[in-house]
């Protein structure tokens, strides 16, 4: 009777065992789908008022004038600065006469685009300057209140 015990032991041990694994699979399968709809966010609301309009996400912004990158997650400017990539919140002092609101900038959504910033340029000279971009700023529900450079309202057209 011993022997048919520890087998019934080993079966139902078995059989948790396997159960334990189906349920494993199953809610890792939920769990890398609500991982996959997240890539998928729209982060209209994190991007800068300068950015352009049209887009439900973007990853990065290419200033085809001068040769940058604004990280939007980051909320960070990618330059080169003596030869290597540097991150800043704030334009150094040879970018500062970049007006962000009147530049032209195409969106990039993939990573790290910076890195391959010799086939940017070439693929996107010819938004160089084009100063025709709607940009988020200017979609207000009341479309003659705009903001200047410095973020403050003022009315009327400009």
């Amino acid at each position: 009777m011993a022997f048919d015990l520890a087998y019934v032991y080993q079966i139902k041990f078995l059989f948790m065992k396997k159960v334990i694994v189906f349920f494993a699979i199953f809610l890792s399968g939920f769990m890398f789908k609500a991982q996959a709809q997240i890539r998928v966010s729209v982060n209209l609301g994190i991007q800068p008022e300068w950015g352009p309009t049209g887009y439900d996400h973007a990853d990065y912004y290419y200033f085809p004038d001068t040769d940058i990158y604004y990280d939007i997650s980051g909320k960070r400017f990618i330059y080169m600065d003596r030869g290597r990539w540097s991150f800043a919140t704030t334009l150094p002092r040879k970018y500062r006469s970049t007006d962000l609101y009147h530049s032209y900038k195409v969106v990039l959504n993939e990573r790290k685009p910076y890195l391959h910033n010799d086939a940017n340029r070439v693929k996107y000279a010819s938004y160089r300057g084009r100063k025709d971009q709607p940009i988020l700023r200017d979609r207000h529900d009341n479309k003659n209140d705009r903001k200047d450079n410095h973020g403050h309202y003022k009315k009327g057209k400009h």
